[in-house]
């Protein structure tokens, strides 16, 4: 049935042999917008997976990622723009403005979260940590897209294992709170994701970032350490991924909730 044709989609509707909600779904497949020559939108993303558009803004134009924003949010109320320029930021948030847009910023990051209308915050609950300050822009970049979901975020910030005490205090406030997930973030050697996982019952990301130096750079330490982890009930997402990090996250939060 998820093959067919447009026409006989609607076709179908009319005779009766689908119902609406049917209808709905598979019209879903179809709902690709093309902005000029360099962009398919795909605007039932979020009706179809929850998860709303991102642009990746490292290697576009200023022009480019307008458009797109303006494409985006004549159906949609939300859209999150991932690693934007440093000029490009002040631009985006001075268009923005004008628009009369609202945005959400993250921590030392240049990702936002551009809405139209308030989000809503009622679904499931993500908490996120980071190990280090230096961890802080990439964990952002998560609560960004866990927000754009409608997921509740708890964060706690700079709890590595170089002070692992700090981190048992969180972990039984996540628990007390009934976090769905958690969302681990963590360079240098990444061992917090094991830690964390290892200690409570609710599904871990782990997501290693590019903090690091000498033989594991780039985040290459953290991510094999993550992926060799003995720890149960743990996934791990590609360097820097915070994108993807939240989106799984939020996804497994927002399924819990609706059980609950």
């Amino acid at each position: 049935m998820a093959n067919m044709e447009l026409d006989e989609i609607l076709a179908s509707l009319k005779s009766g042999k689908i119902t609406v909600p049917t209808a709905r779904k598979l019209l879903s497949l179809y709902s690709i917008e093309k902005i000029e020559n360099f962009a398919q939108i795909d605007t039932g993303r979020k009706n179809r997976r929850g998860i709303p558009e991102v642009i990746f803004a490292e290697n576009k134009e200023f022009n480019e990622i307008k458009k797109i924003i303006q494409a985006v949010l004549k159906k949609s109320n939300s859209i999150l723009i991932s690693r934007l320029k440093k000029n490009d930021y002040k631009k985006i948030l001075v268009f923005s403005k004008k628009k009369k847009f609202q945005t959400e910023i993250g921590k030392k990051s240049t990702s936002l979260l551009i809405y139209k209308k308030p989000l809503k915050k009622n679904l499931g609950k993500v908490g996120i940590l980071a190990a280090g300050t230096s961890d802080i822009g990439v964990a952002e970049e998560a609560r960004l897209m866990c927000v754009a979901m409608n997921c509740q975020c708890l964060t706690s910030y700079d709890v590595g294992v170089a002070g692992i005490h700090r981190v048992m205090p969180v972990l039984k406030e996540f628990v007390n709170k009934e976090i769905d997930s958690i969302i681990v973030v963590a360079g240098m050697e990444g061992s917090l994701a094991t830690v964390v996982s290892s200690s409570v019952n609710i599904p871990v990301i782990g997501l290693p970032t590019s903090v690091g130096y000498g033989y594991g750079e780039k985040g290459i330490a953290a991510l094999a350490s993550m992926l060799q982890s003995c720890a149960l009930g743990l996934a791990v997402v590609n360097i820097d991924n915070g994108i993807g990090a939240g989106a799984m996250a939020a996804s497994i939060a927002n399924r819990a909730s609706k059980k609950n």
